[in-house]
């Protein structure tokens, strides 16, 4: 399928395997680009105006004037989807600073790179099934989250090598790292956003600390205070998470994971992972299918 597919690449519709972008291009060399994870459930990108919202704050961090319009980025992401007869799908949408001679410092004119990816995923929401195969399987990794004083954690660029780092460090059955902070307390996994549950509370990691403030993770506490559940946002040590009854992860493609293990020891989903799984099947399946 794959082969078959089309990317959108500087306004143009081409073959997945003709898609390609200068090797001067400031995102190839350094990574100085934007990007946002998004789903389209039913042909309709799912909560599309936090996505938009983030990927200008992050331009923003990076100085980066792309001089595209909201409309103009949803076109692209319309027609690519069209393009491939996708309804249900993982969507991917860069803009990098372009092609610009090669110093480190920005030059201020920027011809943006804007690339939309697309592959096929099932449908979501109350009729779906989750993308991933089973609880997702943890280990707690060395390689420690930036600073938020050194790269913003609200940013969202092309430079993943921190993530990379700590998911080299994994084990071949593990699916997920879970990295800490300078002071060792747990902050989110490489690609995910991290939950537990301890006597009816659920906790999170504060996006105060070096933490993605991801969009599923802004919708499940929205879900979660929407039904009542105690929520609480704080700084927790590894431990704190061990001895949690539930605990799950977050992210766009995966939805929400129950964690099967954390360092081997079993913790798995329970009542409240259940609960707010089934109310963010039920916000995507008001949202995009009806």
């Amino acid at each position: 399928m794959s082969n078959d597919l089309r990317y959108h690449v500087d306004g143009d519709l081409v073959p997945a395997g003709e898609a390609t972008v200068s090797v001067d291009d400031r995102g190839f060399r350094y990574g100085d680009a934007a990007f946002e994870t998004l789903r389209a459930y039913g042909g309709t990108i799912f909560a599309w105006d936090a996505h938009l919202e983030r990927l200008e704050r992050t331009c923003e961090t990076l100085s980066l004037e792309h001089g595209l319009s909201a409309a103009a980025l949803r076109e692209r992401i319309d027609e690519t989807l069209a393009a491939n007869d996708l309804a249900d799908a993982y969507v991917r949408l860069s803009i990098t600073r372009g092609v610009q001679p090669g110093k480190l410092t920005p030059q201020p004119a920027v011809d943006p790179t804007v690339v939309v990816y697309v592959k096929p995923l099932p449908r979501g929401g109350l009729e779906g099934d989750p993308v991933w195969d089973g609880p997702v399987t943890v280990e707690t990794v060395e390689t420690r989250r930036i600073p938020d004083e050194a790269v913003p954690a609200a940013a969202k660029t092309h430079n993943y090598l921190n993530g990379i780092l700590a998911r080299t460090e994994l084990g071949d059955d593990a699916d997920e790292a879970l990295m800490c902070d300078l002071e060792g307390q747990v902050t989110e996994g490489a690609t995910s956003n991290l939950w537990f549950v301890r006597d009816g509370t659920l906790h999170t990691p504060t996006t105060d600390g070096p933490v993605l403030p991801g969009i599923t993770r802004d919708i499940v506490l929205e879900l979660a205070r929407d039904a009542g559940i105690s929520v609480r946002e704080g700084r927790y040590e590894r431990a704190d998470v061990l001895e949690a009854d539930e605990a799950f992860l977050t992210n766009r493609t995966w939805e929400l994971r129950p964690i099967a293990t954390l360092d081997g020891q079993e913790i798995g989903g329970g009542p409240v992972t259940d609960r707010l799984s089934h109310l963010y099947d039920a916000r995507v399946e008001e949202s995009c299918y009806r």
